[in-house]
């Protein structure tokens, strides 16, 4: 690993980018480690994640959170360890759970920092199954999809952090599971090792013919994620009262002006009324933190049964976090995408 104990890295956000970000848009830069005062501690990184949010936060448009400024430290969740402690609540080696940004180290007064234990078995699933993507698929499947056993979910993106916990979470309830994924590769396991009844492949040419025969009762809920021809494809095969928890729309995070193509509201707002729809957008800690150890406990119950698989992408080196990032836009992970920063 690249990590020192004399230089901090930082990769900071150059400029807004136009469109799909561009490796340009980021820039390394390095700086001394930051020196903890009274009642704070040092944080290293080991592990950080890269998530479809973050595109949001590149953009100065209105939304949820505020924008990373230019110039400023990128954002997100990490993983790390206490290098240094100047309080009580902390000691050095200290697993935590933080959002330290894109870098090596950062200050931390302790606000916001979860512990995660002396020595947990996977420290990384804090970002991944144990973190935001699996509280988010939790959530929004349990709390706004509401599965009945025998209805059928379908989920968009289902080998991703969120979409293959949704399913498998499906699964557990007792529904018929139909994913969606990119590639024949993620579909086999979507079916192979997450226990998805079928997945259909959105290259194929014949996506939508594929979908409805996957799903011959309709669709109770769907688990909306990546929006576009997807949803195309979802939004007659809904059933009456059915259920769309929405919690991203990754096709459209790089788009710079209305999508091509025919206009889909009339037959959206018309569906809405006639099919009695329930379409809820959330965003998970906004509005379900106070739900999270009911997460924690039936998660973690499942992790060791067996119930749910986890899959993750790890990538090595700060340096690599940018170009996986515009991957990740691109549909190239196959599981979790996570940067592994230091050494554990």
């Amino acid at each position: 690993m690249n990590q020192n104990q004399t230089v901090n890295r930082q990769i900071v956000l150059a400029s807004r980018p136009h469109g799909a970000p561009k490796p340009s848009d980021f820039r390394l830069e390095q700086n001394p480690i930051p020196e903890p005062k009274d009642g704070e501690v040092l944080l290293r990184t080991v592990y950080m994640s890269l998530d479809p949010y973050m595109r949001g936060r590149m953009s100065d448009a209105p939304s949820y959170a505020a924008p990373v400024e230019v110039d400023a430290t990128m954002c997100g969740g990490t993983v790390s360890r206490v290098a240094t402690s100047r309080h009580p609540d902390f000691k050095e080696g200290d697993w935590v759970l933080s959002a330290n940004g894109w870098q090596d180290y950062a200050v931390s007064d302790g606000t916001g920092l979860n512990k995660l234990g002396s020595n947990p078995s996977n420290p990384s699933y804090a970002l991944g199954v144990l973190g935001m993507p699996g509280f988010t698929a939790y959530m929004g499947l349990l709390d706004i999809g509401q599965p009945k056993a025998g209805e059928t979910l379908v989920v968009a993106a289902a080998t991703g952090p969120v979409g293959a916990t949704v399913g498998q979470i499906g699964k557990i309830k007792g529904c018929h599971v139909v994913g969606v994924a990119g590639g024949a590769k993620k579909c086999r396991h979507a079916v192979e090792v997450l226990g998805f009844d079928a997945c259909i492949d959105h290259y194929s040419d014949d996506f939508a013919e594929q979908l409805k025969a996957a799903c011959p009762k309709g669709i109770d809920v769907y688990f909306e994620n990546v929006g576009g021809k997807v949803f195309e494809a979802v939004l007659p095969l809904l059933n009456t009262s059915a259920r769309m928890p929405v919690c991203g729309l990754i096709s459209h995070y790089n788009l710079t002006a209305q999508a091509n193509g025919p206009d889909r509201l009339p037959q959206l707002t018309r569906a809405i009324l006639t099919k009695r729809l329930k379409v809820q957008g959330f965003i998970i800690f906004d509005d379900y933190a106070h739900r999270y150890d009911e997460f924690a406990k039936d998660m973690s119950t499942w992790l060791s049964e067996g119930k749910v698989k986890f899959l993750e992408d790890r990538v090595s080196e700060l340096e690599n976090a940018p170009q996986a990032f515009i991957g990740l836009l691109e549909g190239k992970n196959f599981g979790k995408l996570v940067v592994q920063v230091g050494e554990e």
